[in-house]
């Protein structure tokens, strides 16, 4: 297993990832080497950068029609149908680099063969990885002890995610617990007590225990556990696993010693100000390049409905401040007049129409770029909500008041994983998220998360 933004993945992932890249790499060499008969070292030698580039347009493409979320069900058509999307998009893109830099371009017959190739190897690499997913190969056997909540999830995680790299195995302490876990079966093993743990593990070859014992009715195993640590099998939190299986925490079932004890939540004064440089230059560099995009923006909205083009409001901001947040508005100016403040709802009647537009495609958010500058939030943090919900979500969910320990952004960990929420649950799931972000927030990880937030924006998901 890797551990990449302290996050789990699977060794397997990276080297499908990494073989795809080298596969196309290879198509652009092999179609040349094919029409232009050059000697293969002779063309590596002077065209390898050529292949590179070309390589990495194909994989960010593929990547932005989800073509690397294995989350994603797509029958064999669709599957298909987003793949050509990919590879026609690349071919724009590259063609539109040629023509601004010569310099880039190979031959289009090597390109056009390039394509075919290049297909042929993605269809034929990607159907033995599946084949590696179905047949299970490369996945550790791990075990999960307790039947809680917070056991029930990481088991959840595990099933859902196709290519997570562990196949797991339900120790539950009681058997009054079969009953209320057999949705989970044959997942689901029973025991009348913990006292076979050892045994089971060899028997199922489990490379790690993952202890998620909430309600200790009876005895901690300290003994089998020590057994099997012995044995070499690793142990491990289940609150900490679960953290870096799923991205996020599980603040239902959080204990304030783990938190106290666990890693993260640096705020060094480097870390501090290279965030805030980082915020300033990106601010900047963007209001500059969006600016007549903006001012076309403002007009539209004028255009559209009666009222102001900006929309301003009072949101809780870092160590809970109060400011005032800017957006494009995008519904009626007395949008709130009657029901006072409430989340907006899918297909809300309150959107104006160049609404619809503006706000599935976050453009109604890009003003919040003048707070970025003027410090009252980050280009990459929880989103700022309003002192009345805050006041509302403190009282009902356990750590919410812990997301205001940061400056909020435009954008966020909780905002790529997670659609719209416009409940109190919906609250608490992206908390997980918040938390998990603010506990292991860096630049690396801004950077991740405004490369997603694109592919958000570019597909429309998520927004009301």
């Amino acid at each position: 297993m890797l551990r990449i933004l302290r996050q789990y993945y699977p060794a397997r992932n990276a080297v499908f990832l990494v073989g795809e890249g080298l596969l196309i790499y290879a198509s652009v060499l092999i179609s040349s080497v094919f029409l232009l008969g050059m000697d293969w070292l002779t063309w590596q030698a002077l065209f390898s950068r050529k292949a590179f580039f070309i390589a990495a347009v194909f994989q960010v493409c593929l990547y932005y029609f989800d073509l690397y979320d294995y989350s994603q069900i797509y029958n064999f058509l669709a599957w298909g149908k987003r793949l050509l999307q990919a590879l026609v998009c690349a071919t724009i893109i590259i063609a539109s680099v040629y023509y601004f830099s010569p310099e880039v371009i190979v031959a289009k017959d090597v390109f056009a063969v390039c394509v075919i190739v290049a297909l042929v190897l993605i269809v034929a690499w990607r159907f033995g990885y599946n084949l590696v997913l179905t047949r299970g190969w490369f996945t550790q056997n791990i075990m999960i002890l307790g039947s809680g909540k917070l056991a029930v999830a990481i088991l959840n995680e595990i099933l859902e995610k196709k290519d997570c790299g562990y196949k797991a195995l339900l120790v539950v302490q009681h058997p009054d617990d079969q009953q209320r876990l057999n949705c989970f079966d044959p997942h689901v093993t029973c025991l009348g007590s913990f006292g076979g743990i050892s045994h089971l593990a060899k028997e199922r070859a489990a490379k790690k225990i993952v202890v998620a014992i909430t309600e200790q009715r009876g005895s901690f195993p300290t003994t089998e556990l020590l057994n099997c640590r012995l044995d070499g099998i690793e142990i491990l939190e289940g609150q900490s696993f679960y953290e870096m299986l799923a991205g996020k925490l599980y603040v239902e079932q959080l204990n304030p010693g783990w938190l106290v004890f666990s890693e993260g939540f640096d705020r060094s004064l480097l870390q501090t100000v290279s965030k805030r440089m980082a915020d300033i230059v990106l601010s900047l560099v963007f209001l500059i390049v969006l600016m007549p995009f903006l001012l076309l923006t403002a007009l539209l909205i004028k255009l559209d409905s009666a009222g102001p083009v900006f929309f301003t409001q009072e949101r809780v901001g870092g160590k809970r401040k109060i400011f005032k947040i800017y957006k494009f508005r995008s519904m009626a100016s007395d949008a709130e007049s009657k029901s006072g403040p409430v989340w907006a709802q899918a297909n809300d009647d309150r959107v104006t129409r160049i609404g619809r537009f503006i706000r599935p495609s976050r453009i109604d958010e890009l003003p919040q770029l003048w707070n970025v500058l003027k410090g009252e939030m980050s280009i990459v943090g929880p989103r700022p909500e309003r002192e009345f919900f805050v006041k509302q979500l403190t009282e009902l969910i356990p750590y919410y008041i812990e997301r205001y320990t940061v400056k909020p952004g435009i954008t966020g960990w909780a905002q790529v994983n997670y659609p719209y929420g416009a409940s109190v649950e919906d609250a608490v799931a992206k908390l997980n998220y918040d938390l998990f972000y603010i506990k292991n927030s860096s630049l690396i990880m801004d950077l991740m998360i405004l490369m997603r937030t694109v592919k958000i924006v570019l597909s429309g998901k998520g927004a009301r």
